[in-house]
């Protein structure tokens, strides 16, 4: 009886960790169908005989990104809503650039790691470890560096040049995902509490509205 129970326990264990990862793909591709209704972790594929070679292409990252804006930087991304090819492979990849002194503000993308190759700089990048010892781990980069930022991890890149500033990132998911840390917590719909914000940041809740208000 005893060894009998372990051997379940065993397959259930097994199955758990079976289940706990993105299974590698079982066909030669899964071009994404967005105009598909069914719901499923991730995007239906589309019948394989309908695809083209433009579902696994893409156009445009020669393109500089606009910077005009606040933060003085642009992410032109590539993930699997921009090229259905990537449905399932678990890559995906992004151009940024950078105004003089421009930053792309601490973020985080909770399913994928991010390594980062600077074409043209300097890049001041860095990033923040989990609690509690919230260390940061920043570096100066030059044209031709590479710096990795681990899954889930909050980080940031500042152009410390005066001139223009590039960089493409290659991430571990189709679908990475980004959090921009002040929109998430100052531009939340619906808002979170300024109460809750205040005691959090230990500041007056003037400075909490404020805050909530440029979001």
């Amino acid at each position: 009886m005893a060894k009998h129970f372990t051997l379940l326990s065993l397959l259930a264990l097994t199955c758990c960790i079976a289940f706990a990862f993105e299974p590698k793909p079982l066909q030669d591709f899964c071009v994404a169908d967005p105009n598909s209704s069914a719901r499923v972790n991730g995007l239906v594929c589309k019948n394989p005989m309908l695809a083209q070679a433009n579902d696994f292409s893409f156009s445009g990252l020669h393109v500089a990104g606009n910077t005009s804006n606040p933060f003085g930087s642009r992410v032109t991304p590539v993930t699997v809503a921009q090229l259905p090819g990537l449905n399932t492979l678990g890559i995906s990849m992004a151009r940024i650039d950078y105004a003089p002194w421009g930053i792309n503000p601490p973020h985080t993308h909770p399913r994928a790691s991010e390594i980062l190759t600077v074409l043209e700089g300097p890049l001041l990048v860095g990033f923040v470890t989990s609690n509690p010892e919230n260390r940061l781990v920043t570096k100066v980069l030059q044209k031709g560096d590479v710096f990795v930022f681990p899954v889930g991890l909050i980080h940031f890149q500042r152009n410390v040049g005066y001139g223009n500033a590039v960089a493409i990132a290659a991430l571990s998911s189709q679908n990475p995902g980004v959090i921009t840390i002040a929109n998430a917590v100052f531009g939340s719909n619906a808002p979170i509490a300024s109460e809750v914000l205040a005691k959090a940041f230990q500041v007056d809740k003037n400075i909490v509205d404020q805050l909530q208000s440029k979001f």
